[in-house]
């Protein structure tokens, strides 16, 4: 018997099909051709090269990883209807998991441990918010403090008599890069040429096909793979349904207990990988106390961002990715002319708003804009006890920006008890 859940209808708040004027891929395609041009044309007027660099775009990507795993796991338990702000704490956990099982058995059963780990984190949320029916922040902060906590005993107990100190684990394998070198060289001589705006493109692209690690490919799989099982699969139906109104689902017969402890530990799972990729990645370092800084909460802003669409969150990793990893290659400059290249950004975007009357919205993105520009024009370089904090600047003012437009699943956060509906 079909029920109505089996039904592809579009979700309240989103665009049906006969309305959309292009199809999701070709506007994320879009939107990245205009971050492109905005970036191309930031480094010509600034002569800031670092802003289209190899280097840079290499950085972005190995920055990102942990943020867009991170995002992955937010998007599969708010879609199921509880907030994960334990993701922080899921990911500490992965970090200890990846460095432990990559000491014992190598790269890929570190990766496993860290998928564990963090799965294990992702149950416990389960337990607490689904049967017990604890409020879903308060579980989350337990979860984070708990994270933090295990990892640190554990540390203790398994690390520090290998390597003399509690706070970080014994050398560990990392994985293997790979690169499309007949790509990559020909895209080298491209980016030398220095061309304006091929130039550009080259360095973004060859540092998004050299050294790539296995784990990189694998997160960037994971995105159409989550949409395609959560969008196109009766399973990811009956999940998502949770998350809108479960005492409907659970009257059309769908096991609202179950999908969401599912939710949670495919959502813990990918927080564990997230950690893993901090501590197995070549040029990031082995197991540190407390090393995620954030990364989970950040991922869950780019999850945010991206509307709870896989890929929106995809963009929204790359964004922050891409912050953190300029910060890091070109310091306070590089940044300076990034808000530069804001500053050219939120100008067209007042086009846009004054030829949709949005009187309001454009004369914001004004206001904005002039900001922005009187801190480049008013500052040579920025100071460096401000650059670290890039990403988290970008996180604020990006939800500030995107707060207009999000429609999260409407029973999100809510308590839910089975045959409450009666």
């Amino acid at each position: 018997m079909t029920t109505t859940l089996d039904r592809r209808t579009p979700e309240p708040g989103s665009e049906s099909p006969a309305t959309r004027r292009l199809p999701g891929w070709a506007r994320g395609a879009l939107w990245a051709a205009v971050a492109i041009a905005v970036l191309s044309t930031t480094s010509y007027l600034t002569g800031m090269s670092t802003l289209t660099s190899s280097s840079t775009a290499q950085t972005a990507l190995r920055l990102a990883l942990p943020i867009l795993l991170a995002a992955l796991g937010g998007l599969w338990a708010e879609r199921s209807g509880v907030i994960n702000i334990g993701l922080e704490g899921m990911m500490i956990l992965g970090t200890f998991g990846a460095a432990w099982g990559a000491y014992h058995g190598g790269v890929w059963a570190g990766l496993l441990a860290a998928v564990a780990f963090g799965a294990l984190g992702g149950l416990l949320h389960a337990v607490a918010t689904v049967s017990f029916n604890v409020n879903h922040i308060v579980s989350g902060v337990a979860i984070n403090l708990l994270g933090l906590g295990v990892a640190k005993y554990l540390a203790n107990l398994l690390f520090e008599p290998i390597s003399g100190n509690p706070r970080q684990s014994p050398p560990v394998p990392k994985f293997d890069t790979y690169s499309a070198t007949v790509l990559s060289d020909w895209l080298a001589g491209l980016e030398e040429a220095q061309r304006v705006g091929i130039s550009d493109v080259a360095g973004l692209l060859r540092g998004l096909v050299t050294d790539v690690t296995p784990l990189a490919l694998l997160a960037v799989l994971f995105v159409p793979l989550s949409y395609f099982v959560l969008w196109r699969t009766r399973f990811g139906l009956r999940l998502r349904s949770c998350g809108e109104n479960p005492v409907a689902a659970e009257s059309l017969g769908v096991d609202v207990y179950l999908h969401k402890y599912v939710a949670l530990v495919v959502s813990g799972a990918f927080a564990g990988m997230g950690g893993a990729s901090l501590v197995l990645i070549p040029g990031g370092a082995d197991y540190l106390e407390n090393q995620t800084n954030g990364r989970g909460f950040i991922g869950l802003a780019a999850m945010i961002f991206g509307n709870w669409r896989p890929g929106g969150l995809l963009g929204g990793a790359a964004l922050f990715g891409y912050s953190d990893g300029l910060q890091l290659s070109g310091g306070g400059q590089a940044v300076l002319a990034l808000c530069y290249g804001v500053v050219l950004l939120l100008v067209v975007l007042v086009f846009v708003l004054l030829l949709q009357r949005r009187w309001g919205g454009a004369g914001l993105a004004l206001a904005g804009a002039g900001a922005l520009y009187y801190v480049y024009w008013a500052n040579d370089e920025l100071p460096r006890d401000l650059i670290p904090y890039t990403p988290h600047f970008v996180t604020i003012i990006v939800l500030a920006v995107a707060a207009q437009r999000l429609r999260p699943p409407k029973a999100i956060g809510a308590r839910y008890r089975r045959g409450e509906g009666g």
